[in-house]
């Protein structure tokens, strides 16, 4: 008989991340975790709950959980998860980078405009001020405490354009026919738009986040191998999405993996500076304060496949 552990877990409702087949199956069960899901607004809302004590494990962008280990919570990223998972959207009447084929012209068609963002320290809002600032544009961020909020906010025409999830883009094109103008890897390359961060003390206790681990990476495998069962499942357990919508969400961002690449661990430590410039963060954090490999490294040990588009969606 499998000796079952307790433990707290804190996500997001962002569709494609392995929270939703792990929460759809009795996998993390099988392997004797009983997990206790627990709904955040946000990023930040996960750093308040690991700062309360009131989670173990928690799905989050790598951005926020920097500032969290800059105030001293006691946070770790064990694992990744996605890379490039933030869109900049609007309405039709504007152009793409597509056609654009420039960063530049496609952003100062925002100029004196409002662009909306879920909260301040999210992976979203610090991406897109960093645009605005290293560009010296004249826009504003207008932040919402919830994903749901900038939609209804783009909806309404109190936004010009808004950033956020490919979920998010999935949702504006099907309420107003909004359109990507600035896809994910042009906003930021491989963006750590997720990983697996846990309270250090459950660091007592590896051989649960190792039984964790495993079950993730099995996860995204199947997202990764199997998107129209995925999708199928992820549909069925939200009971508020079509198959459709989740794979559309999967196809604008394709890059699901467990593994702590090079490419995920650089770009998490390229936003270091840029949180210092922005002053979301009072210091230089390092990447043995931010990583910690053994526990990944122990399951997932071929090469990452964030970007190994082997399978067609």
């Amino acid at each position: 008989m499998v000796e079952t552990t307790k433990i707290n877990i804190g996500h997001l409702s962002t569709l494609y991340h392995t929270s939703f087949i792990l929460m759809g199956t009795d996998w993390l069960g099988k392997s004797g975790i009983q997990a206790n899901w627990n709904l955040f607004a946000s990023g930040p809302d996960i750093v308040k709950a690991f700062e309360n004590k009131e989670i173990d494990i928690g799905y989050i962008g790598l951005p926020p959980a920097l500032i969290g280990i800059d105030r001293g919570v006691p946070l770790v990223c064990v694992a990744g998860g996605h890379v490039e998972g933030t869109v900049l959207i609007a309405r039709k009447n504007y152009r793409t980078y597509a056609e654009l084929n420039d960063i530049n012209i496609a952003m100062l068609q925002f100029e004196g405009k409002f662009i909306g963002s879920p909260p301040k320290g999210s992976i979203h809002d610090v991406i897109i001020n960093n645009i605005i600032n290293e560009k010296g544009l004249d826009i504003k961020v207008k932040n919402y405490p919830w994903t749901d909020f900038v939609l209804e906010a783009l909806l309404d025409g109190d936004i010009d354009a808004a950033v956020g999830t490919p979920s998010l883009a999935v949702a504006a094109a099907n309420a107003c026919g909004a359109k990507i103008i600035i896809p994910p890897h042009m906003l930021w390359p491989d963006n750590p738009s997720y990983g697996i961060v846990i309270h250090k003390d459950l660091m007592r206790h590896p051989y649960v986040i190792l039984k964790f681990l495993n079950e993730h990476e099995k996860a995204s495998n199947f997202i990764r191998n199997h998107p129209i069962e995925a999708s199928r499942l992820v549909s069925r357990l939200t009971g508020i999405v079509d198959e459709k919508f989740v794979l559309d969400a999967y196809r604008i961002s394709p890059n699901y993996c467990a593994a702590l690449s090079k490419e995920f661990v650089a770009s998490t430590m390229a936003f270091v500076p840029v949180l210092h410039r922005l002053k979301y963060i009072s210091k230089i954090i390092s990447e043995r304060e931010i990583f910690e490999y053994c526990f990944i490294e122990n399951i997932h040990k071929e090469e990452p496949h964030y970007k190994h588009h082997n399978v067609s969606l």
